[in-house]
């Protein structure tokens, strides 16, 4: 909330509305995606827990 009171010349509504027309666009492109994915959550979830622990065991190498 600093930021706010010290940039008072900003119009913080205008970057607001902005930031949620962006989300918007990238929910919507999303679900677009997704929509014919047989991916469950639960793949999802496991697919993740193997990128992350080759990425870790490839950084503890270096």
């Amino acid at each position: 909330m600093k930021a706010i009171k010290k940039r008072k010349n900003i119009r913080w509504s205008a970057v607001a509305k902005r930031a949620m027309r962006n989300k918007e666009k990238t929910l919507e492109l999303m679900d677009k995606l997704l929509a014919k994915s047989r991916l469950t959550e639960k793949d999802a979830l496991m697919i993740g827990r193997k990128i992350n622990r080759e990425v870790a065991r490839r950084h503890r190498l270096k």
